[in-house]
């Protein structure tokens, strides 16, 4: 870090590591290597080891999903409803932004893309301590936009039952199969399919680092959406920003889990300071208190820079899955900035609507991959394909040629002899590696 940074809170541990450990890189290829083999029945072995789990069928029914959407109070599906209609809007303005075309190269030579949904997906919507049932509308709902005809979604049991809020977020948002079934388990049944549940192309949706590890070890076999790793969040901030808002957004990440990294960089010395004796006030009456305090203690940074040049250039550095613009001109982020997973303009917004209710998806890159790539959306759903056609005889005897020439100087005599073929039966070039005559009628 640079001698014109001042860092007046440091992290009291180390940063994050990129890899899993040890201990869950072989728990998890235990168990995939297990449902490879047995199908339901390891399903069913690890279900019951894990979440003391086992019913008769893990997907639910028509009744049984109607009796559970039943028991979620109206309220409650009313909010649902309203999310994922902000979810279901701006994917579908992504989707709509992604037009396939044809376009004529040459003379007679037509190139194409089109865009293409995969045929199936699955979604995992983690349970336990937070049950992210937003990650349903991220998950199964853009997908559905995208034009996924199956969709198959899961998610953990609660204390032994169906989790009724997650379960109609997945049925709202329109999940062809629901199933009660959490951890890796669920993430290899999906992807490697077994005797009831048929494989799906594409696994998406976040999870503990099981479950994270789980689709790293699947990805090949299966798509995935993006590696994840704890959440994470950065603010910049200047002298305009409010410390008290400032250290309300830095908690409200901070509860997501102990590992979770929460960072400001500031050009105003006093909004550091202020911040942190604010987050120190606030945390005893947080009810996830407990976690946040130790995300705070062990991954919680305040770096004050001189300018605010410096801090999108550090800022940049990180590449934290959310980053808060707290500042005068906050849209002067969008020119300075690239390595983000989510940008927050002013303090109107904040992470925890892109998490819960504004519409854009929250499942996002972490660790440092937004450095080269961007969260899940609807193109993550898409395959972008190219065709090509050639209606004229004259230029498929050029392009024939030309192929020859160029196959030949990297010693791909086989690609030259598709050219040369070409070139003699639409053009007048002699065909010297073999004795035929085309006929030219």
């Amino acid at each position: 870090m640079s001698a014109q940074h001042k860092t007046i809170k440091a992290p009291a541990a180390v940063k994050t590591a990129r890899t899993s450990r040890p201990e869950i890189v072989e728990t998890v290829a235990d168990v995939i290597a297990d449902v490879r083999t047995h199908g339901d029945a390891a399903v069913r072995r690890w279900s019951q080891k894990f979440d003391n789990w086992s019913p008769k069928s893990y997907r639910l029914g028509p009744d049984q999903l109607a009796s559970v959407v039943s028991s979620v109070p109206e309220t409650v599906l009313d909010d649902l409803r309203f999310v994922q209609q902000q979810v279901r809007g701006f994917a579908q303005a992504q989707r709509d932004s992604l037009t396939d075309f044809e376009v004529e190269t040459l003379p007679g030579v037509f190139l194409g893309q089109r865009n293409i949904p995969i045929g199936a997906a699955g979604a995992y919507v983690p349970g336990g301590r937070y049950p992210l049932t937003a990650s349903a509308h991220m998950t199964v709902l853009t997908a559905k936009v995208a034009g996924v005809e199956r969709v198959a979604a899961t998610t953990p049991p609660d204390r032994g039952a169906p989790p009724p809020v997650s379960i109609a977020a997945m049925h709202l948002a329109g999940a062809d199969e629901i199933y009660v079934m959490g951890g890796v388990q669920a993430v290899a049944a999906l992807a490697l399919g077994t005797e009831t549940i048929d494989a799906v192309d594409m696994l998406a949706g976040p999870g503990n680092a099981y479950v994270a590890e789980a689709k790293r070890q699947l990805f090949g076999e299966v798509g995935i959406d993006l590696f994840a790793g704890p959440t994470e969040v950065l603010i910049v901030a200047d002298d305009t920003a409010d410390p008290f808002v400032v250290a309300t957004d830095l908690l409200s990440q901070a509860e997501h889990g102990p590992d979770s990294p929460t960072v400001l960089i500031t050009t105003s010395e006093e909004v550091g300071t202020r911040t942190i004796a604010w987050v120190d006030r606030l945390l005893p009456d947080l009810p996830t208190g407990d976690v946040a305090g130790r995300a705070w203690r062990d991954h919680g940074e305040v770096i004050v820079v001189p300018t605010l040049t410096t801090a999108y250039e550090l800022a940049d550095q990180y590449a934290s899955e959310h980053v808060q613009i707290l500042t005068a001109e906050p849209r002067e982020a969008l020119h300075r900035m690239r390595n983000y997973g989510a940008l927050f303009l002013g303090d109107k917004t904040c992470v925890a609507y892109g998490d819960k209710v504004i519409g854009t998806n929250h499942v996002l890159p972490t660790l440092g991959a937004a450095r080269y790539t961007g969260g899940l959306w609807v193109g993550k759903y898409l395959k972008t394909v190219t065709y090509q056609e050639i209606r004229d005889a004259g230029a498929s005897a050029r392009l024939g040629e030309i192929c020859g020439r160029a196959s030949r100087i990297e010693n791909f005599e086989g690609h030259a002899r598709s050219g040369d073929v070409r070139a003699a039966r639409f053009g007048s070039a002699p065909l010297g590696w073999a004795d035929y005559a085309f006929d030219q009628a």
